[in-house]
């Protein structure tokens, strides 16, 4: 039952969609008059009933072009709030729609289970307009990845499907495969198909849509494809480069099985790589029939016409976010447990929003390097939070930012042209395994350390792995969120630029030889102050065949920062990962580990807590540490 205020009268239309007007309260009354009401033996409400279908009809109003078009039915073009909130959630569900196909026809459980994929539409140029709520480190860099295929790829046809995890193409790391898949729509709104599979192309696509899945194994010189100790890109895995689905005859392309097989080490699982990319193509091919099934409904002007309005908007909202920042120029460091150091600077003034990482340190041979795109991917999401706007996270959100990126661990190929990139092996260029876990963590802790917005979360994925040579497995671990001005921080909970789950139990106790011992929240982990850090995860796995473990993590080192407080709060605890061996004795790990486990063999990964914010006793006198402003 929608109820209306005296003075407004609701039209809707033939696809459900209503239009308030606002009249007179007379003429209000007399449109919702009792001959058009049911008939009522007790007093009226002083809110209006909305009139039905029937009587609207009736009356002639839902002819009005307006109503399904726009207020301004001239242009149809023209930007409507109304529309505009319409198109976004058009966009947004066919997004949504992707990921529940992904889900309900892949066969790994870190896909199905852990929901650790994501999937988005891109505009004809490549840039992010909508995603589904996957995961944010996947989301903001998949445009990259998109980009490179139009400039390498082309000219597109309408059965093309693209796949790659290239890190040093807008990938991530290795086991991030894409897919990719033009979405060819008619100029003409009146050749608009009414299926996916019909025959009309234009030059160029209208849209492109993506799915990226975590694939827990393709690969490398360790099972789960993320080796702590890689020096190289080569030992992280299989590296898929821009390789066609199918061949001309519609059949699976040979040279996917090919690649997966005979790298120098290969996947240990090719035959579930290629069903979760199966899922991935399942999924594009739904993005793609509701794409064409919107534009058959709106016509193609006005959908690109709001492809553009979606992303102005959201440059509208972040220039609102700089008005309301404060001007200066903040700075702020912090240190991963491998010792590589992060440094920014953030200048906010009138011309816009600057983040500068000069002075962070130069690539490393470990697989705590990542790429642009993670660094783009993590301030599109440290933005779209800042926001507070309930809009999609697109590209319009970078609009009136730069970004200042020299060669350094975060940018390790610096200006490296793409054809050089092209010219050096996989031996040659750098592991980035870690980076795109555990270096983006810590890059929002940063940003949000530089503008005080938050205290730092766990600053970690805490990244588990485990398998032989017949299967790998894949998880990550929640932990203690950062306090805020607002309130405490979350416990026990993924955060930032991850938004997995915990694999369940019994998934995980049927699926691998490995029992479940606790599962529980680290209580007291989380810093103190006016509001409290969330706490931590602590989980136990007990093995039953040996096994080759890794562990991927971070503050956990006693040389490094612990999850930092603001304005007087306390740090949050470190991690611990902890070794129990069969005959009782406890080794402590390091963040970054690997080792043989036997049966009996126990590890336990305690994760760190959240940062605290403000102090109950604040003293002006005390510096805050977390920040510098000058």
């Amino acid at each position: 039952t929608i109820w209306l205020e005296p003075g407004w009268v609701a039209e809707r239309n033939s696809r459900g969609l209503f239009r308030l007007r606002h009249v007179s309260a007379a003429l209000a009354r007399q449109t919702c008059s009792s001959d058009l009401a049911p008939q009522e033996t007790g007093p009226r409400s002083s809110m209006s009933p909305i009139t039905s279908q029937q009587d609207a009809d009736s009356r002639g109003s839902l002819r009005d072009p307006s109503i399904v078009r726009g207020a301004n039915h001239d242009d149809p073009t023209a930007r409507d709030p109304v529309l505009l909130e319409l198109f976004c959630q058009r966009l947004s569900e066919i997004a949504t729609q992707m990921g529940l196909m992904l889900q309900a026809t892949c066969s790994s459980v870190n896909v199905k289970e852990r929901l650790d994929f994501s999937c988005a539409v891109f505009d004809r140029s490549g840039n992010l307009l909508v995603n589904a709520p996957h995961i944010p480190v996947h989301l903001g860099a998949m445009s990259e990845t998109v980009k490179r295929i139009i400039g390498q790829c082309g000219p597109f046809v309408a059965t093309d499907v693209f796949i790659t995890n290239d890190p040093f193409q807008g990938g991530s790391h290795l086991p991030d495969v894409t897919v990719v898949t033009p979405v060819f729509v008619p100029t003409d709104a009146n050749e608009i198909p009414q299926s996916a599979t019909a025959n009309v192309e234009p030059p160029a696509p209208g849209f492109w849509v993506a799915s990226r899945a975590h694939h827990a194994e393709i690969g490398g010189i360790t099972p789960g494809s993320m080796p702590p100790f890689a020096t190289c890109l080569e030992q992280e895995g299989v590296v898929l480069r821009n390789l066609k689905w199918t061949t001309a005859t519609g059949d699976i392309h040979p040279a996917i099985l090919q690649t997966l097989r005979s790298a120098k080490y290969p996947s240990r699982s090719p035959d579930t790589n290629v069903q979760d990319i199966q899922a991935q193509v399942a999924a594009n091919a739904v993005g793609r029939e509701r794409l064409l099934q919107f534009v058959a409904e709106w016509g193609w002007p006005q959908v690109a016409a709001y492809a553009g309005h979606v992303q102005d908007s959201a440059a509208e909202h972040t220039l609102a976010l700089i008005q309301r920042l404060p001007h200066g120029r903040f700075v702020h460091t912090d240190q991963l447990d491998c010792g590589l150091t992060i440094r920014l600077v953030v200048t906010v003034s009138e011309r816009g929003l600057v983040f500068d990482f000069t002075g962070t340190d130069a690539a490393r041979d470990n697989n705590f390097n990542c790429n642009p795109a993670i660094v783009q991917s993590t301030i599109l999401y440290c933005l779209r939070v800042l926001i507070g706007a309930p809009i999609p996270l697109n590209q319009g959100v970078l609009r009136p930012i730069e970004v200042c990126l020299p060669k350094c661990f975060l940018n390790p190929l610096g200006d490296m042209s793409s054809e050089s990139v092209h010219s050096l092996r996989d031996h040659e260029l750098p592991a980035v395994g870690g980076g795109n876990v555990e270096t983006s963590q810590r890059l929002v802790d940063v940003v949000f350390g530089a503008l005080q917005a938050a205290a730092a979360s766990q600053g970690t994925m805490n990244n588990f792995l485990f398998g032989d040579e017949s299967f790998g497995f894949y998880e990550t671990i929640g932990g203690g969120c950062g306090a805020t001005e607002q309130g405490n921080g979350a416990s026990a909970v993924h955060s930032h630029m991850t938004n997995t789950r915990l694999t369940d139990p019994e998934v995980l106790e049927t699926r691998y030889p490995v029992r479940l011992l606790e599962s529980r929240i680290r209580f007291e982990s989380g810093g103190r102050g006016l509001h409290t850090g969330g706490d931590g995860i602590v989980r136990r796995f007990q093995f039953l065949r040996p096994m080759d473990v890794s562990l991927v993590t971070n503050r956990r080192s006693f040389e490094s920062p612990a999850p930092y407080g603001l304005r007087g709060g306390e740090p949050g605890e470190r991690g611990r990962n902890l070794w129990v061996k069969r005959g009782g004795e406890t080794v402590t790990l390091s963040s970054s580990c690997q080792f043989k486990a036997e049966v009996g063999d126990v590890v336990e990964i305690q994760t760190p807590g959240g940062g605290g914010w403000g102090s109950a006793n604040p003293d002006p006198s005390r510096p805050d540490p977390a920040g510098q402003v000058d």
